[in-house]
């Protein structure tokens, strides 16, 4: 592994650590805060890209930690703001499959956020009571745990299969005589983990994976939407990758990079994952 990534707050910009815990919901923290509307709908940076310009970062590494909110656009109107976890906040209902409730933030927070997104939201938490299961169509098993990632609660991407997107995408351009693109980089997924090493698109295959020495198991392939093709600096949309995931790693009418993983169950007490720990997959 040679990146490790922690994102509190969907669809926000997280941090990179050099070691992190793990429990039965992946990564400690990690999508356990989320953006909705007044009625609980979840809200992504596939409607608000502007969500990509502020970033969460996790206020320790216990599970039930705070975060701080900061602005990374330059156009920040206050203070970075922190945000405790609400355990005793008022419960809320929220759109997210399996899991009908959250707890609310409060209205500190949901003011900081509702003026950068330009509307009304409110910053929701999932608590520890909060169950979310993996769902089995995609690949969930029977007390599989979720934070509230789309559909698995731990994202890889390889550096191996990164580079052969480039060249895709660096070909294309190439035939279609335009000049040559910047290459693509991770934070266009927005991984938890990243590997160096191995042929491109081997983690497709992968079953049982070990990062150093924790167990998980691959629930998917994971689909791409048009988040991915969001300048993470500029905030401006472009048609890559997915124009050259569509030529290139479609099936089933979707678009297809990185893989999915759940940690096996039991956790060990301390799990922990580390930058520089073996990928065994």
């Amino acid at each position: 592994m040679v990146v490790l990534h922690v994102h509190p707050v969907k669809s926000l910009a997280g941090v990179s650590v050099d070691a992190w815990p793990v429990d039965a919901r992946g990564l400690v923290g990690d999508r356990h805060w989320a953006v909705v509307d007044t009625v609980g709908d979840k809200i992504t940076a596939r409607e608000a890209r502007v969500m990509l310009g502020l970033r969460a970062v996790p206020l320790g590494d216990r599970a039930g930690a705070g975060i701080r909110l900061t602005d990374l656009t330059g156009d920040d109107d206050g203070d970075p703001l922190e945000v405790a976890a609400p355990v005793d906040g008022e419960p809320v209902a929220v759109g997210f499959s399996g899991m009908p409730v959250a707890r609310a933030a409060g209205a500190v927070a949901d003011e900081w956020l509702a003026r950068r997104l330009g509307r009304p939201v409110r910053l929701v938490w999932q608590g520890e009571e909060h169950e979310r299961p993996v769902r089995p169509e995609y690949g969930g098993r029977d007390g599989d745990r979720n934070s509230l990632s789309d559909a698995a609660p731990v994202h890889v991407t390889t550096e191996a299969s990164l580079a052969r997107l480039n060249d895709w995408v660096l070909e294309g351009a190439r035939q279609r005589g335009e000049p040559a693109p910047d290459p693509l980089g991770h934070d266009r997924f927005r991984p938890n983990v990243v590997v160096a090493g191995g042929a491109p698109f081997a983690e497709d295959a992968w079953g049982a994976v070990s990062v150093g020495g924790v167990a998980f198991r691959t629930t998917m392939v994971t689909d791409r939407c048009v988040m991915t093709t969001v300048d993470r600096d500029t905030l401006e949309g472009s048609k890559e990758p997915i124009r050259t995931l569509a030529r290139h790693r479609r099936w089933e009418g979707a678009t297809w990079f990185g893989v999915r993983l759940t940690p096996v169950l039991p956790v060990p007490d301390g799990a922990v994952v580390r930058v520089g720990d073996p990928v065994v997959g």
